[in-house]
């Protein structure tokens, strides 16, 4: 089946009208379309991954992530974001706190507890097998951040639903209804996880500044209520796994970068 192929049951299940070029990621097609008077996103998930990250963004029933205007099967109809800003732009043009803070926010708002149990998850020291791998392989600053994931986890705090791949490009402007999540994985574990990943966007180019780094601890730090410490042990651990899992890629200048972020953290750690 074509691509747009792909989209032809869901334009006529809801009734939609194409209204921009199809976005191809490896486990979605997206299309932008109007819904009636609406401009919405149609994303149709390949994998079954991304099927259940449809399911989550549904549970989220739009407090803290983009509303979805109906969801059945692999299809998924989600208001478009309309709004000019970028967190991308902002941090890489005076406004880094700003955006930090904001995904803060939009963090706090998809952990909070909600009165339903979510879909199925899956748990997050699994996610680490290729860190394991890497470590083993490779020992040095991937054994680090191994073993310092390893402590993380064998006693986690403050457990919730996490977003799973929070980062600059994945809580966009939704105009009045101000900055939204987008693109959730299907995983559960400490909060802390989701503040490291977004203080290691590999696509942020100023991510491996140690003054930048240590700056935005600072700022998470304040918006979410962490320990300062146990935050630094998650981007610590985070950017190792990171870093495997771009080796496995063989995109070893992206691993580099990674692994710089783990020693700034792990330097961070000592003072």
């Amino acid at each position: 089946m074509t691509d747009c192929a792909i989209f032809e049951p869901w334009l006529q299940r809801w009734a939609l009208v194409p209204d921009g070029e199809p976005v191809i990621t490896p486990g979605s097609r997206l299309l932008p379309v109007r819904f009636g008077d609406t401009p919405a996103m149609l994303k149709v998930a390949l994998d079954t991954d991304e099927q259940f990250g449809n399911r989550l963004m549904t549970w989220w029933d739009g407090e803290g992530a983009a509303r979805v205007l109906a969801h059945h099967e692999e299809g998924l109809l989600l208001e478009r974001a309309m709004g000019r800003r970028s967190l991308m732009h902002m941090a890489l043009n005076g406004e880094d706190d700003e955006a930090t803070q904001i995904m803060c926010t939009t963090l706090s708002r998809l952990h909070a507890p909600r009165p339903t149990p979510p879909p199925p998850l899956v748990e997050l020291a699994p996610w680490f097998a290729s860190l394991r791998v890497a470590a083993a392989e490779h020992g040095g600053t991937y054994a680090l951040s191994l073993q310092t994931a390893e402590a993380l986890l064998a006693d986690p705090q403050d457990v919730v639903v996490l977003h799973g791949d929070m980062h600059h490009d994945n809580v966009l402007d939704f105009a009045a209804h101000g900055w939204l999540a987008i693109d959730p994985k299907r995983v559960r574990g400490e909060r802390g996880y989701d503040y490291a990943n977004l203080i290691c966007n590999p696509d942020l180019p100023t991510a491996g500044d140690s003054q930048r780094l240590r700056r935005q601890v600072e700022v998470i730090v304040e918006a979410s209520g962490l320990d300062r410490r146990r935050l630094l042990q998650w981007v610590l651990a985070f950017a190792g796994l990171s870093a495997a899992w771009f080796l496995e890629d063989d995109a070893q200048q992206q691993a580099a970068q990674q692994l710089q972020i783990a020693q700034i953290a792990a330097c961070l750690l000592d003072d």
